[in-house]
């Protein structure tokens, strides 16, 4: 792959890298872009994001540029890393002089000294991340590939500067890069690459969570999330964050009768919904729709193989999931524990005539999330029988123009009953307690069963029918 003279002078055209060349010449620096915008312009893929390694004082650098460009750009200084990020418009810069690095055995933090152009790129975690471009001005637009990166980028391979065991020894996040870069770019890890990743695997537990899943939403977030939860199986690295997830791998087969293999009919589904949404968390909840599964699964001489209630043991092992992972433990959690419990629901719905009653019931529990809902069910159709796929996606349409029908005519969406409890208690000079339950209760399942519409006179009509046996038969 070559980097087209043309196509990288009118890249690094405009104010910034005017403001850079020019600062980096009035320092009398060397500088130059490096790392992702550099791959990203070989692979035609638009980047907002530049990183710039100097010969020399790297936040001086970053000053003067800030000076240059005035008002609208704004400097950050990370003293814990020593790097400076200058925030442009939608353009991030990142600032750092170059460096070379040694590390402890314990630590993934390095001792850090300043250092060459060629040290600092030793120090980078893949060949196609260590591309550097001059941006001064008499060298302006040339080229450093000491590791043939733009070879690698061409054959779409993923290998470590150096002995990968180092690499990854000294910052085991990098096995995680590797994969996402292999999800996000289709790229194939390089064998012996991969071969250090399974075999450093255990460093990664030095590594935040917080970081960890940084790279982790990356991999959701990628075109075929797919590619980067086999290659974490593969490697070791999923069983090590995951159990919950490696545990659905496997196929048990008695008297002749198997399941499915549930971890690969997971990462179809999530392939699935990677077809439909860039909601990340409903991309999550594809990935832990079945985790339940491996807990609750019965043979019955009868029925086969069983899974029931997976969704309901799957929501409870979420809370679990999300703190041990530092996931935020706030509606991001309540959202993929309601999709997971609630996902079997529809796709019975599907499966059978559909009553009013149970789409009601649907669209109460489900609120403002019935259609990511009906995102995840309609990914969820995986059979490899396509008159059986053909036929509940066409049950889902129905099940899609019904839910339509009776919100449109019910209003049954995060619906509050008309009558609250308060109003009860004025109503029959009642106390606080269970009799108020009852009957705020029974008003709600009149409205979802179809007895009643969703109207205060209605309900107010319905309340007073049934509350003087209830009192009546409670006071007796």
């Amino acid at each position: 792959m070559e980097l087209d003279s043309h196509s990288v002078l009118s890249k690094l055209s405009g104010p910034v890298f005017d403001a850079l060349t020019g600062s980096a010449d009035a320092l009398q620096v060397e500088a130059y872009v490096i790392g992702g915008f550099v791959r990203d312009l070989a692979l035609r893929r638009p980047s907002k994001d530049i990183d710039v390694v100097c010969v020399g004082n790297g936040i001086e650098l970053a000053r003067e540029v800030v000076n240059r460009l005035g008002p609208k750009a704004h400097f950050v200084f990370f003293k814990n890393y020593g790097t400076a990020q200058v925030k442009y418009h939608d353009i991030e810069i990142e600032f750092v002089g170059a460096r070379k690095e040694s590390y402890t055995r314990n630590s993934r933090n390095p001792v850090v000294e300043n250092g060459t152009l060629q040290e600092d790129m030793n120090r980078r975690d893949f060949t196609i991340n260590a591309i550097a471009i001059c941006i001064n001005k008499d060298h302006f637009g040339i080229r450093i590939d000491p590791f043939n990166g733009l070879g690698d980028l061409d054959k779409c391979i993923i290998k470590t500067p150096l002995n990968p065991d180092v690499t990854f020894s000294d910052d085991p996040l990098r096995m995680f890069r590797a994969i996402r870069f292999a999800a996000q770019l289709g790229f194939f890890i390089e064998a012996e690459t991969f071969e250090a990743i399974e075999k450093n695997k255990n460093r990664i537990e030095i590594i935040s969570k917080e970081r960890i899943v940084d790279e982790l939403n990356k991999i959701v977030l990628s075109p075929r999330p797919s590619i980067g939860f086999e290659l974490l199986e593969q490697t070791g690295l999923l069983d090590i964050i995951f159990p919950e997830l490696t545990a659905l791998k496997g196929v048990e087969t008695k008297v002749g009768i198997g399941h499915k293999d549930n971890f690969s009919h997971t990462l179809t589904v999530l392939d699935n919904l990677a077809r439909t949404t860039d909601n990340l968390w409903l991309r999550w909840a594809a990935l832990f729709h079945d985790i339940g599964k491996p807990r609750v699964k019965r043979f019955d001489n009868k029925l086969g193989w069983t899974f029931h209630g997976h969704e309901f043991k799957g929501m409870k092992m979420l809370k679990n999931i999300f703190q041990r992972m530092k996931f935020p433990l706030n509606e991001k959690l309540r959202y993929v524990e309601k999709l997971v419990s609630l996902h079997m629901r529809p796709i019975a719905l599907a499966d059978e005539e559909v009553t009013d009653s149970a789409i009601r019931r649907l669209l109460f529990d489900a609120g403002n999330d019935i259609d990511d809902l009906m995102l995840l069910c309609e990914a969820d159709i995986t059979s490899k029988n396509p008159e059986k796929v053909k036929q509940f996606l066409h049950n889902f349409k129905l099940v899609r123009s019904k839910l339509k029908e009776i919100e449109e005519k019910d209003r049954i969406r995060n619906f509050q009953p008309p009558i609250d409890g308060l109003q009860i208690m004025e109503m029959f000079n009642l106390p606080p307690g269970r009799i108020v339950g009852e009957l705020k209760s029974a008003i709600k399942n009149a409205i979802l069963e179809g007895e009643i519409p969703n109207e205060y006179e209605a309900a107010y009509t319905y309340l007073m029918k049934i509350t003087e046996n209830k009192i009546k038969n409670t006071t007796e």
